[in-house]
């Protein structure tokens, strides 16, 4: 079963926005055993979305439409799809009944422009929106699916969740979509592949594998598509196994989880805690953390410390070590990491220097250059990496580089 997804505004096409619907969409209708043939994003212009809705008629069986649902003039989707179904447009009462009702309970009044969003094509069915305003609407036409919802997340993702994909797995007999993922990390992609060639050639039809690089990280998905659910799970299973074993070295995690939070899960189950000193990534290392839920229980924080004082003063890093090594180098971000295990009282502690970039570097030490460091009380590890020229990369790069350190040096001391 295949699903076409249309996003409509002129705020998507000129970066204003950033188009999370349709990613959150398809991997919703993922799970649901649908397939999401093309995502398309179209104008506020009656021409493009007619177009747009006519060529996915002809790739999918199902047409995800978002967007151009609210109250202004430059909202004409309702009105554009009455024209392509060749219809009038009617006011829907339970639609009506639903922006009363809304408007009475933060008592404003009910304007002819907000009323007039009740007003939706004949041929469709009403999708009430119980969190906005904009109805979402369904429709059936020519063997084809069409839904029409608004392109506020929150209004969307609960019209998706709790009524479209019920009706969808009503309607059509959906097939199963099994996936298994596995996170690598400190391996390239293309030695990957060369590592577990003749396992993926072994794959049956119905069995597909991904790669998916991301910044010294490569996710490795097995997908398996059929009939029975069961029966797909075990026979992927064992495939996944045969990968993780080949390529055991670079295995993080045998789930599709980001690298820090691996970090985390293995940390918080064995009651170790780790505190961060951060130069370069001016805490973005933390940010990342910190984003998931739970990680108090092993973050304990730490430092950004831009400036040489502060790496003196609160890391306790050797001045004479910044004057005859410089602040990107091993030395340093030795004794910085060394400085937070003793500040924080962690079990655990890393610290990273570097040249972002754009500008700093040197020929002996060129922006890209960056100095990582993990450490218990135990054992230091440090290590020299030398990225690109792109500030932002080389921000993400460090903060992976690190985790996949950290990780390691756990490993290594099976604790």
């Amino acid at each position: 079963m295949l699903a076409e997804i249309i996003t409509i505004g002129d705020e998507i096409l000129i970066g204003q926005i950033v188009d999370t619907n349709s990613a959150w969409m398809a991997e919703k209708l993922n799970h649901a055993g649908i397939r999401i043939k093309q995502i398309s994003s179209v104008s506020d212009n009656r021409e493009h979305i007619l177009t747009a809705l006519a060529e996915a008629a002809g790739r999918a069986d199902i047409i995800l439409i978002t967007g151009g649902l609210g109250p202004t003039k430059d909202d004409i989707t309702k009105k554009t799809l009455a024209e392509y179904f060749g219809v009038g447009m009617v006011m829907n009462d339970a639609a009506l009944e639903n922006v009363s009702r809304i408007f009475k309970k933060y008592n404003r009044p009910l304007l002819e422009v907000n009323r007039l969003q009740a007003q939706v094509p004949e041929n469709c069915e009403v999708i009430l929106n119980k969190n906005g305003t904009a109805p979402g609407m369904w429709f059936n036409h020519e063997g084809k699916v069409y839904v029409s919802m608004p392109g506020v997340p929150f209004e969307m993702k609960y019209m998706v969740e709790e009524e479209v994909i019920p009706k969808l797995q009503a309607t059509f007999k959906l097939p199963v979509i099994i996936h298994n993922t596995i996170l690598t990390a400190g391996e390239g992609e293309s030695f990957l592949a060369e590592k577990i060639a003749d396992i993926e050639d072994s794959l049956p039809a119905h069995i597909k594998l991904a790669y998916l690089p991301k910044l010294g990280q490569v996710r490795l998905r097995l997908s398996a598509f059929g009939d029975d659910a069961e029966k797909l799970q075990a026979e992927v299973n064992i495939y996944a196994d045969k990968i993780a074993e080949r390529a055991s070295y670079a295995v993080m995690a045998r789930e599709d989880i980001p690298l820090e939070k691996v970090l985390l899960n293995t940390m918080a189950e064995r009651g170790l805690t780790l505190s961060a000193a951060e130069s370069c990534t001016g805490g973005y290392l933390s940010h990342m953390l910190t984003q998931h839920a739970g990680s108090s229980k092993v973050f304990l924080g730490g430092v950004v410390s831009y400036a040489n004082q502060l790496k003196q003063d609160i890391l306790g890093v050797n001045p004479a070590t910044i004057s005859v090594f410089g602040t990107v180098s091993g030395e340093t971000v030795t004794e910085m990491v060394e400085g937070a295990l003793r500040r924080f009282k962690s079990d655990y502690a890393v610290a990273l220097t570097g040249i972002a970039g754009p500008d700093g570097g040197t020929a002996e030490k060129p922006v890209g250059t960056v100095w990582i460091a993990a450490a218990n009380a135990n054992k230091t590890v440090i290590k020299k990496f030398t990225f690109g020229e792109k500030r932002l990369q080389n921000i993400e790069r460090s903060a992976v580089g690190a985790f996949f350190m950290l990780i390691t040096l756990l490993r290594e001391n099976g604790n």
